[in-house]
């Protein structure tokens, strides 16, 4: 319980300029709940944020990186930083391509699938 306690409250900590989250999704761990409860009761975490302990609401986000799970097989880890870097990047910009995410960031632009990609592999 303690181990989730200090958990919680670095990661509250560590994004406080951000501002503090609205909800918070975790699984039915009882530490975890408990360790919630303890940081509202002290200050640490506002009263308003709202702890949900649905298993589901956290499988968009899980399975979000099993394309990356695909490329790395059973070996499970890249060779160094370099090209852990390269493929995440390409990796996220086909996928914002793919979802339609493209015109946000390149908005009035006659094509902006080749802006996107360009602007990504610019520096690679």
């Amino acid at each position: 319980m303690a181990a989730a306690k200090r958990f919680l409250a670095k990661a509250l900590r560590s994004n406080a300029s951000a501002g503090y989250p609205r909800v918070i999704n975790t699984d039915k761990a009882p530490s975890l709940a408990r360790a919630i409860a303890e940081l509202k009761s002290e200050g640490i975490c506002p009263p308003t944020v709202q702890h949900r302990q649905v298993k589901y609401l956290n499988n968009i986000l899980e399975g979000d990186h099993g394309r990356l799970k695909r490329i790395l097989g059973p070996k499970g880890a890249f060779k160094n930083r370099t090209s852990a870097y390269r493929t995440l990047k390409g990796m996220e910009a086909m996928h914002s391509l793919r979802k339609g995410q493209d015109t946000m960031f390149a908005y009035g632009q006659p094509n902006p699938d080749a802006v996107i990609v360009n602007r990504v592999f610019q520096n690679i």
